[in-house]
C-alpha cells in the first residue's frame, strides 16, 4: 500500500492531542480587531476542539499527525 500524502494546508492549521482529538483555531483573528474588546481578542488565540464529524474528514487530509 503506498503512503498518503499530507494536505500541507490543513497540517498547519490543526493540531491533534495526545487522546485523538482535532483542535481548530478561530478565524476572524487576521484584521480589523481594534475594536474588539481585549478578552475577545485574547480568545481569538485558543485552539478548540472540532465537531467529530469535521474531525474525521481532517484525519483524512492530515493521516499521520
Amino acid at each position: 500500500m503506498p503512503k498518503i500524502k499530507t494536505h500541507k494546508g490543513a497540517a498547519k492549521r490543526f493540531k491533534v492531542t495526545a487522546t485523538g482529538k482535532v483542535l481548530r483555531t478561530k478565524g476572524l483573528k487576521s484584521h480589523l480587531r481594534r475594536r474588539r474588546a481585549p478578552r475577545a481578542k485574547r480568545q481569538y488565540d485558543k485552539m478548540l476542539p472540532m465537531a467529530k464529524g469535521d474531525a474525521q474528514r481532517i484525519s483524512k487530509l492530515v493521516p499521520y499527525l
